[in-house]
Formats: C-alpha cells, structure tokens, sequence
C-alpha cells in the first residue's frame, strides 16, 4: 500500500504525518487489495479568524475508488472522521461484492 500524504497552506509536522500513517494501516484489514491511498490536510478559510481543517482520503483499489471530506477544528478529528467513513464504504462494497 503507497501512502501520500499532501497537505495545502501549511506544513506538517512528523507527529501528525506519523499520526495519519499509523491509522492508515488499519486499512489492510478491511480491503487486502489497496493500491494507493492519497491524503489532503488543508487549511481552510484562511482570511478569517477561524480556520476549519479539513482532511481528505482517497483510497485506491482495482476497478473502484473510495473518496471523503471531513472538516473540524483538529486535523486529528477530521482525519478520524474522514476514516471512520471511508472504513463504511469500503466495508458496504465488499457486502456487495460477497452477496
């Protein structure tokens, strides 16, 4: 599994790209076939005072692709949001594949 982790009007630090590295693994057990995953952290309404974090995953597997947003206060609480969701999808297309 290739991890890429981008991140949009800021910069990283390694405790949260080890962060999202850590959960991502926990991916292999739901879908064993996963190519590529992508992951944007962006800062969001820059101009104002506050600034939403928003977290994108797009998880690549043969013949389908698995795409969420979720934004919050906390990079960390939008990525887990972010993969709670994508953990229900990939988990409904394999329902549908076995049935």
């Amino acid at each position: 599994m290739n991890v890429k982790i981008q991140t949009v009007r800021f910069e990283a630090d390694l405790k949260l790209e080890e962060y999202v590295t850590k959960k991502l693994e926990k991916l292999n057990t739901f879908h064993d076939r996963i190519i590529k995953v992508d992951v944007f952290l962006k800062l969001d309404n820059v101009v104002h005072t506050i600034k939403d974090k928003i977290a994108e995953i797009r998880v690549h597997v043969p013949k389908h692709d698995f795409f969420v947003k979720a934004s919050s206060k906390s990079f960390e609480e939008s990525f887990d949001t972010a993969l709670e969701s994508i953990v229900s999808q990939i988990k409904r297309k394999k329902e549908k594949l076995a049935a």
